[in-house]
C-alpha cells in the first residue's frame, strides 16, 4: 500500500469540549477545526502534532459507531488513519489480499478527505482507515468552540 504517513489517530471521547480543553491545557496544542459529520453520527475536533493529526471523536447519536465503541471499550484510541494515493486501488489491493473491508468504496470524511475503513478482524484488532486528500494543506486557523 505504501502510505506516505500516518494521517491521523482517531480517539473516541464522551465529551468533545472537555477533551479539547485537556489537549490545549496539558499539551499546549491548539484545536484548529471542529466538524459535524451527520452521516457518520460524529462530531470531530482536530489537533496537529508535526505532520500527524489527532482527531477527537464524539458521538452525536447513542446508536452511532463511536457511541457503541465507547460502550464496549471505553474512551480511547479508536483508529489509525494512513494517508494514501489512489485509495480505490488500495482498497482493491487490500480486498484481493484477503483483508475484510468495512467500506468497499471511499466515502467523504472529515476535512473533505476520501476515506475507507479496513475491518479490525483482518488487521490484528486495529481499526484502520485509508485517507486520500488531493488538495492537502496544513491547517492554521484555531477552531471555535460552540458556547
Amino acid at each position: 500500500m505504501n502510505p506516505s504517513h500516518i494521517e491521523h489517530i482517531g480517539i473516541a471521547v464522551e465529551n468533545l469540549n472537555s477533551a479539547i480543553d485537556f489537549y490545549e491545557k496539558i499539551f499546549g496544542l491548539k484545536c484548529y477545526n471542529i466538524e459535524d459529520l451527520p452521516e457518520q453520527k460524529v462530531r470531530t475536533g482536530f489537533f496537529l502534532v508535526g505532520q500527524t493529526k489527532i482527531e477527537l471523536l464524539e458521538s452525536t447519536d447513542p446508536e452511532g459507531p463511536v457511541a457503541k465503541f465507547i460502550e464496549k471499550r471505553g474512551e480511547g484510541i479508536h483508529h489509525i488513519a494512513f494517508a494514501v494515493e489512489a485509495i480505490e486501488e488500495k482498497l482493491k489491493f487490500a480486498e484481493n489480499s484477503g483483508v475484510r473491508l468495512i467500506d468497499t468504496v471511499p466515502r467523504r470524511g472529515a476535512e473533505g478527505l476520501q476515506i475507507a475503513f479496513l475491518h479490525p478482524k483482518s488487521t490484528f484488532g486495529v481499526l484502520m482507515e485509508l485517507c486520500e486528500n488531493k488538495h492537502c494543506s496544513l491547517p492554521t486557523a484555531p477552531c471555535q468552540l460552540p458556547t
